[in-house]
């Protein structure tokens, strides 16, 4: 028998003093970035009224969807207290290495997508075991596997097929199939909007049920929040972290895949950007760079943010590199705020 409230009474939590509520509510890592998006939105929306319009909203949805793929599974690494600056890299490597085979060795699409995710992984397990073996700082393996990763595919694609950009991809085998998996569309008014969005929710509600829902989930707060400790309670450290490098070198295989598919070709990238941009809308999303605090949802929130400034800049025909500017204001405001987000934390009442 289950005991409830007496007649009479109601709940405790309705009672709840309205500071509480206000404190707990500013404790959530993605409060910030819910605020943020209101307010960017509402002003872009006022500057450039077509953001509000179907074609604007698959605009904002198609430049999101990528980056809050990767940002999801680099958020996912920086709750465990860890950063990955290869997952663009990654990403790029992918798809030049998926171009190769079908382009140069005849490969159907899906033998060659099957291959570069094996080979994603291997580089994914690489960076974890490194930093797990040696206790390197994530951000030195990862910035050494982007190195590496950008010498040796640029190298490989140059001396196999005489060039970095390689096209007319289109006509292997399967092809169609894999489109329909990818690259598919749908309109609504006069918007396009893009399968990748699809991708980017069903993995964005399938991390939060992990990691709020799962033993995994809790293992990847503990380990951030307190790795020793961890450790000695039993929670498997070292697989974990393996398990979440893995992740982001999968989500930059996915996020290279969507874009070869999309357009049939495949060219190297020469900057840290993608990566960089993947871990700022992270953080923007209320993931802390000293682990043990983020959220799924918030990543998700924090790759629209950007989107939305992005995108509304282009609508309302502004210099290009305004958008630096305000991506570098916004970020500092984000670590601003996620320093008080976890003032907050620590302030609140568990119970």
């Amino acid at each position: 028998m289950t005991a409830g409230p007496l007649p009479g009474f109601r709940s405790a939590a309705v009672h709840r003093p309205p500071h509480r509520l206000l404190g707990r509510t500013l404790a959530r890592p993605s409060t910030a970035a819910w605020v943020g998006l209101v307010v960017v939105t509402v002003f872009f929306a006022l500057v450039a009224p077509a953001l509000v319009s179907a074609a604007g909203l698959a605009g904002v949805l198609d430049r999101a969807a990528p980056l809050g793929i990767g940002a999801l599974a680099v958020g996912l690494l920086l709750v465990a207290g860890h950063v990955d600056l290869s997952i663009g890299m990654v990403a790029a490597a992918s798809a030049l290495g998926t171009g190769l085979l079908v382009g140069e060795a005849g490969w159907g699409i899906w033998p060659s997508l099957a291959a570069s995710l094996a080979g994603a992984l291997l580089v994914g397990l690489l960076n974890g075991w490194l930093v797990v073996r040696t206790g390197l700082p994530s951000f030195l393996v990862t910035l050494a596997a982007h190195l590496v990763l950008q010498g040796a595919s640029l190298a490989v694609t140059r001396a196999v097929a005489g060039t970095t950009v390689l096209q007319g991809l289109d006509e292997a085998p399967g092809w169609s199939s894999a489109s329909a998996v990818f690259a598919s569309t749908a309109q609504w008014g006069n918007g396009f909007f893009h399968v990748s969005t699809l991708w980017w929710l069903a993995l964005t509600a399938w991390a939060a049920w992990v990691l709020w829902r799962t033993r995994f989930g809790n293992g990847v707060f503990a380990v951030g929040g307190a790795r020793r400790p961890a450790r000695e309670l039993g929670v498997p450290v070292r697989r974990t972290t393996l398990t979440l490098f893995c992740c982001t070198a999968a989500a930059g295989w996915l996020v290279g895949t969507l874009a070869l598919v999309r357009v049939g070709s495949a060219s190297g990238g020469s900057s840290l950007m993608p990566s960089i941009e993947f871990l700022v809308a992270a953080v923007i999303g209320g993931c802390l760079l000293t682990g043990g605090y983020g959220s799924a949802v918030g990543t998700a929130v924090g790759a629209l943010l950007y989107a939305v400034a992005q995108f509304g800049i282009t609508l309302a025909d502004w210099d290009p590199l305004w958008f630096q500017t305000f991506l570098g204001v916004l970020l500092v405001v984000a670590l601003l705020t996620n320093g008080v987000v976890r003032t907050r934390l620590r302030e609140v009442p568990q119970s």
